[in-house]
């Protein structure tokens, strides 16, 4: 029953508790359907975050939980042939910093200007330039690589001082040390700041020089701190190898040494440079070029006059000047050979049997040699050689005779002979740089061409083609590639691997070959040679000079002087160029002002590789020249002039192979018999030792000898019989290793 009251409707209580029931009812399934969407979103989520991103956020967990240490490798060294180390790493520091991240102990930050003032005080940096780094908007900001061991301990110390936590970081790193500074600087180059190699060998070794990093993985708790973990990971780095060179550091610093003279005393505009060769092998012994550069500090200009104006060139300009002070002369700038080249010409003559060494009358020079429409003199002009044979020719290098041999061999002959020998292509040596020189293309080449291209003009080789080329027609014939590393070691296993001399081919005969070494032992050795200043007392020499005039359009370039030597004549065991660019002294000659400095470096070097005196005079006096070992280690110094017969006498109590010789006595240059006492000095030490003469009058000549020898002292002599007279006065006080001088005569027998 329903009671209808001033139109309200009251509603059955029972009916009232339904409808209720069914509200509540219709919430919970809302309420429980709205749980279930949402279990079910998470449901997905987790899914997703599984199996979509699983990976992803795996990997940054990892990194975040983790720390990944890299192992640097370390850079092989470069030895000389000796063992001497040439080119070695040591460990360093790099420096950086997040800017605005670094904190004090308290977990604040420190102020910019604070790092500015510490850094620009530590590393010697200015503070200004720091600053405007440190406020910039960089995640990283390196403030100073290579930085040493001492310096970082600074660092340090100032950080603890000032109580900073963390946000700088200190990373190992390396450094390229070269302890000889500028010896061989064009061959061995340097690294950048990344350790790679930029010039050099440093360079076309980089491959083998630099090794593969490696790396330490563990796991971080949240303060970065390392936990034990035991899948920590080590992945060792692979060391890079060791590399020994053919050079010698002794003989390349005796190259050094006398083309630096030489350069100096003629006035080479250009410079100069010289190659030192085993001809039997291929192996380059010294490779010097004038000027040298810093390898410690490759990009410190070294001419003085370009240094105070450095600042006002452009970037591009200091770049070329930089490149023109690194470039290796010897391998990559070609250049006009002049007459050392008619040996070359003369051997393939020789081979095709279209000459001999001795036939009268084959050539004929009258001043000049008529080719074409064009007259070409003689290098002597108004004393013309006359009747020659090809002997005479190559002593007095007379350019006529030489074409009319260029005529009897032709262009095509000429040139297969060229490639036989390599000359159209590089030498292969494995060096960064390498250029090859300019020939005209065959079918360019008239009567002209060939006439001066057969007395050593008007194309271009390197050094190095030049070099290689005589050395195998004096190697019976044999070219061998050049080779500048002769073994590989990797530091890691101890594996040594050898770089075996390589001969490429034989090009002319044994017989050719002879010829050509008796020829170049008379340029030398005959008074009519032009090569006369190459001798060196007491050895067999043999060589041919060289002077290229500059071609029509580069007069500025200037003349080339240039001579190549070879010793011992018979069986040659070294072969050394001589090169001066632009000599605007007395002379350009090449047989005056290069022939010279291969005498010079020839007196050094042949004792220094233990090669016996050939010529007889000296066999029968026992007299050797006194090289210079001055500015060599003790060690060096004594293992030269005992492989010249002589007694050294140390005046220092170290026989160290660091210390240096400032002086000697006698002097370099003096004539001494055999067993001959040298003394030798450093820096370090006192005045030299006096003793007195002693009287030698009435004595033998042996008498004489062991008198002078237990005072250290040398005796030279002339005559037989006992002593008459001594050039220093017994009793007068001397340096020890003076020369006495005395002659002895026969004594006379009392008759009726």
């Amino acid at each position: 029953m329903v009671i209808i009251t001033k139109n309200k409707r009251i509603k059955n209580p029972k009916v009232r508790e339904i409808k209720r029931k069914e509200s509540y009812n219709k919430k919970s399934i809302a309420i429980l359907a709205f749980f279930i969407i949402c279990f079910l979103a998470l449901i997905i989520r987790i899914g997703y975050i599984q199996f979509v991103k699983g990976k992803e956020y795996k990997a940054e967990a990892y990194k975040q939980q983790t720390s990944s240490q890299t192992i640097l490798s370390k850079r092989g060294v470069i030895y000389d042939a000796s063992g001497k180390v040439l080119a070695r790493s040591a460990t360093v520091d790099t420096i950086s910093l997040a800017p605005g991240k670094v904190q004090y102990e308290d977990g604040t930050i420190v102020e910019n200007e604070v790092l500015a003032d510490g850094f620009a005080e530590i590393f010697g940096l200015n503070r200004d330039e720091l600053l405007e780094k440190l406020n910039s908007t960089t995640s990283v900001t390196t403030i100073a690589k290579k930085v040493e061991q001492e310096t970082v301990e600074k660092l340090k110390q100032w950080m603890i001082e000032k109580k900073i936590a963390t946000g700088i970081n200190i990373d190992t790193d390396s450094k390229r040390y070269y302890p000889y500074d500028s010896l061989a600087s064009s061959v061995i180059g340097f690294c950048g700041d990344d350790n790679q190699g930029l010039e050099g060998i440093e360079s076309a070794w980089d491959d083998v020089l630099t090794g593969t990093p490696g790396r330490i993985v563990t796991s971080t708790n949240v303060n970065k701190r390392a936990i034990s973990d035991e899948n920590e990971q080590y992945i060792p780095a692979e060391n890079g190898s060791d590399i020994y060179l053919t050079i010698d550091a002794n003989i390349q610093s005796i190259a050094e040494k006398y083309l630096e003279q030489a350069v100096i005393e003629n006035k080479a505009s250009r410079g100069g440079s010289v190659i030192i060769m085993k001809p039997t092998t291929g192996d380059i012994l010294a490779m010097a070029n004038y000027p040298t550069y810093n390898l410690n500090t490759p990009f410190t200009i070294n001419d003085a006059s370009l240094a105070s104006t450095w600042d006002t060139l452009s970037e591009s300009e200091q770049l070329e000047n930089l490149q023109k002070m690194w470039r290796n002369k010897s391998i990559s700038d070609g250049y006009e050979p002049g007459s050392t080249f008619k040996l070359v010409t003369s051997a393939i003559g020789l081979e095709e049997n279209l000459v001999e060494t001795d036939t009268a009358g084959d050539f004929y020079c009258s001043g000049s040699y008529q080719v074409g429409e064009y007259d070409i003199a003689c290098w002597r002009t108004g004393r013309p050689h006359g009747s020659l044979t090809l002997r005479q020719a190559l002593k007095g290098s007379c350019n006529p005779a030489l074409m009319q041999l260029g005529q009897r061999i032709g262009a095509t002959l000429f040139y297969k002979y060229l490639d036989a020998f390599g000359l159209f292509n590089k030498t292969g040596v494995k060096m960064a740089g390498e250029t090859t020189g300019y020939f005209h293309d065959l079918e360019n080449v008239g009567p002209v061409e060939l006439a001066t291209m057969s007395f050593g003009q008007r194309f271009t080789i390197t050094p190095l083609q030049l070099i290689t080329t005589i050395s195998g027609i004096v190697n019976d014939g044999n070219l061998m590639k050049p080779r500048i590393v002769s073994k590989v070691v990797n530091t890691d296993t101890g594996i040594a691997t050898e770089i075996s001399p390589t001969v490429v081919r034989q090009v002319v005969s044994s017989e050719t070959s002879s010829e050509i070494k008796d020829m170049m032992g008379s340029i030398v050795n005959e008074p009519d040679g032009t090569g006369g200043h190459a001798a060196v007392t007491g050895y067999s020499i043999g060589g041919k000079s060289g002077t290229s005039e500059p071609s029509p359009g580069k007069e500025d370039d200037g003349y080339v002087a240039s001579f190549i030597a070879i010793s011992p004549v018979e069986n040659p065991q070294i072969c050394v160029l001589v090169i001066l660019y632009d000599p605007r002294g007395a002379s350009h000659q090449g047989g005056t002002v290069a022939a010279p400095v291969a005498s010079q470096i020839l007196s050094e070097v042949l004792p220094y590789m233990g090669l016996a005196s050939s010529v007889e005079e000296q066999e029968r006096n026992g007299t050797v020249t006194l090289p210079d070992v001055t500015k060599k280690t003790l060690t060096e110094a004594r293992t030269i002039l005992e492989s010249a017969g002589l007694t050294v006498l140390m005046k220092s109590e170290s026989d160290d192979s660091s210390i240096i010789v400032s002086s000697q006595y006698p002097r370099a240059g003096t004539s001494l018999l055999t067993d001959s006492v040298v003394c030798l000095y450093t820096s370090d030490e006192s005045s030299s030792v006096s003793v007195e003469v002693p009287d030698l009058k009435g004595k033998s000549l042996e008498q004489a000898k062991n008198s002078l020898a237990s005072l250290n002292l040398n005796i030279q002599f002339e005559g037989n019989g006992v002593v008459v007279s001594q050039d220093i006065v017994a009793g007068t006080a001397v340096q020890e290793g003076t020369v006495i001088n005395v002659t002895l005569k026969e004594e006379l027998i009392d008759g009726q």
